[in-house]
Formats: structure tokens, sequence, C-alpha cells
């Protein structure tokens, strides 16, 4: 297979065929996100999108699930997604799953038949980085949505009969007690939203990142474990969310929580308030871990 630059995905398409319909990411200016830095934001021709869903049918034979990558394959033009769509369920007679990732500006930026399209022509699951419900965090990391903005984006996925995961950064207020109006703001903006998957990532600070380089300064200082573990603990114990799965088993977080909510939550809860009060890192991944 071919790609330009390094490919991104989520955890869970980690069996899924990556298909690169847009080159980085349509946004590219959140401050702790080093993902697109090298590359400049542009929609391939569907002629090499075709060129590569054959050579993948050579390759695989048949798929079960495919990715649209890069950053933000949502943004490209309807009509072009929709055939691109089509293409690969009429090439993949097993195919079952399309994800993508979704910026709230393309969201927003998508009337709701063109949503609704996307989704009766095979669109399956998309993934929309919410970060944090604080407004004034929002606009620190340069988000570029409001958090009305965020929350509409959320519930038009969510109308339109896609499945929603929405991500969120724990540790982007640093050790301040910003990091509490983080969490319970975080919780709120869920519960508005109601996603059907929230998948929580640890910030790790990258060199390409503003955040990073505000780390150097001095003017950012990244939580330790246990503080980490409780922004996670209280965006759990603000949750009022029905039929979410919530997950923290990236490679970024120091542990691995997976539950459905609600009736997973007191479960979930118990085990992070255990491992807190053990104060003992034996319980928690190594930074080699979090790196992978």
């Amino acid at each position: 297979m071919r790609y330009e630059g390094n490919v991104f995905r989520p955890p869970s398409e980690a069996r899924s065929y990556i298909l690169q319909c847009t080159v980085g990411c349509s946004h590219n200016r959140c401050t702790f996100c080093s993902m697109y830095k090298d590359k400049k934001y542009r929609v391939r021709s569907l002629a090499e999108i075709m060129a590569d869903i054959r050579m993948a049918k050579e390759y695989y034979g048949d798929l079960y699930k495919v990715f649209l990558a890069d950053g933000d394959a949502l943004a490209m033009p309807t009509p072009e997604l929709l055939e691109i769509i089509s293409v690969l369920y009429d090439t993949f007679p097993s195919l079952k799953h399309v994800g993508i990732y979704a910026s709230p500006d393309s969201i927003l930026g998508k009337e709701m038949d063109e949503l609704t399209a996307l989704k009766a022509a095979g669109l399956t699951i998309a993934y929309l980085g919410v970060e944090t419900g604080d407004r004034e965090l929002l606009a620190d990391i340069r988000k570029g949505v409001t958090y009305e903005e965020m929350v509409e984006a959320g519930r038009k996925i969510r109308a339109a009969g896609i499945l929603l995961s929405a991500t969120i950064v724990l540790g982007l207020a640093g050790r301040t007690p910003k990091a509490v109006e983080h969490a319970v703001n975080t919780a709120k903006i869920l519960n508005e939203i109601n996603p059907d998957y929230v998948g929580a990532l640890t910030l790790m600070l990258e060199p390409k990142t503003e955040i990073y380089r505000r780390a150097q300064r001095g003017e950012y200082e990244l939580p330790n474990p246990f503080e980490i573990l409780d922004e996670l603990r209280i965006i759990i114990q603000g949750l009022d969310v029905q039929g979410t799965e919530f997950r923290s088993n990236h490679a970024s977080n120091y542990l691995a929580i997976r539950g459905r909510l609600p009736e997973d939550k007191q479960k979930m809860l118990d085990l992070i308030q255990s491992v807190i009060d053990t104060n003992d890192r034996s319980y928690l991944r190594p930074d080699y871990m979090r790196a992978l």
C-alpha cells in the first residue's frame, strides 16, 4: 500500500485497511497535536484513491473494515466521498464498516441530507476530537470551535444515524486548579452529546507542538500519573450518558479502563479509586508502553 507521510488511525481501527483520501488535517492548529505538522492539507484525486482501492483488492482479496484517512477526510466534497464509499462496498463483498475522522468544522459544514446520504451509503462511524468541555481551554488549545458548536457537531452526527466516537484528552490543563474544571466540564459536554463511544487519551508532549514549547518555557507542567487518574475519575463520576462505551485503553493511558455506561460506572470508579489509594505505580503502565 502507498501512503504520503505517516498515517494515523483510532485504536479501534487497528484491523482496518487505511485508505488515504486526504493528506494531512484541514484544521491542523491544535496546540497539543503533532500528527500532521509535516503535511500540507490536500484532497487526493479520485484517480489516486481508486487506484489504491484496486491495489488493496489485489493484496487483501476481501476486507471487513476500512478507515478513511487522514485527519479530516469528512472535509472532502460529499459527492466524492459517496463515490469512494460506493466503490469500496462494490469491491469488497464482506465490507461491513467504514470509519472516518471528522473535525467539528467539517461536520458543521455538511448539510444534514449530506450526512444522511453518507450514512445510507455505508459510512458507519465518525471519530470526533472533543478534547475538553472547558470553554477557556477549548479556545486555548485552538480547537477552532466553541462549546456550543462542538455540541452541535456531535449531535448532528448522531442525528444522521452515524455512530459517534468522541475523543477526550487527559492532562490538557496541566498541573493547575483548571484541571478540575477541565474534568467537570468534559463530563458535561459528553452528557450533552451522548456519544456512542468515548475514548480517553493522555496528553503526551511532542516536540513539534505548541504545548511542548510552552512546557519548555515553564508555562505548562504535565500532571503526574495519579493526577491524570483523578481527572479520569472526575470525568467518569460526572457522566450521565446512556448506552455509551467508555475506553481509556490507548497506549498513552496509564490505566486501561473499559466499560459501558451507566451500568459499569461504579466498577470503573472503584478500580480507579483503588489505584489512586494505593499510590503504587506498579498498577500503571510503564512510560515505555505509553510511547508505543
